[in-house]
């Protein structure tokens, strides 16, 4: 008698499990045409979004190993790891995010130097800055701009983003 009520046993359970879905309860509505939906994303025009110019858009290079513990023009020993870079205008301790345009990586370095010395590069990047914009083997490569401004930088620390 036992085993004649396994399979029957089973087959019941398959045919409750097997329930429809239950229906909205009392509290849900079942018109959705006037309900306003949340997840819809709101069409936004061309003019609302603001991009920022950048500060500057030209050749970069990077400088490495011949520099390394020279004085900078802040007065500090080069690290060629260090996120750092040389520009011939921007006061010396701003911060910048420097985009490589070929590949979009970018980084966010200090000026604590001045140059480039070769006409028609915007900046010296260091060795690490360069290897992060995966443009070291390059040695060349056109970049970004973008001053960081101090109450934007959360910390006083290198950034770099990958995409």
């Amino acid at each position: 008698m036992r085993r004649s009520m396994i399979p029957i046993l089973v087959a019941l359970f398959y045919v409750t499990s097997l329930g429809a879905a239950p229906g909205p309860n009392s509290s849900e509505s079942r018109n959705t045409k006037n309900r306003a939906d949340v997840t819809r994303p709101v069409p936004v025009s061309k003019r609302q979004v603001r991009r920022h110019k950048p500060y500057q858009i030209g050749t970069a290079s990077w400088y490495g190993k011949q520099f390394e513990g020279k004085p900078t023009a802040t007065g500090e020993p080069y690290d060629m790891h260090e996120f750092t870079a040389a520009h011939m205008t921007l006061p010396l301790g701003t911060w910048v995010k420097v985009t490589n345009l070929r590949n979009g990586n970018w980084v966010v370095v200090r000026i604590n130097d001045r140059g480039p010395v070769v006409p028609g590069r915007i900046i010296d990047l260091s060795y690490g800055a360069a290897r992060m914009l995966n443009f070291k083997a390059r040695g060349l490569t056109r970049v970004r701009l973008d001053i960081i401004h101090p109450d934007t930088l959360a910390f006083a620390e290198p950034m770099a983003g990958l995409p």
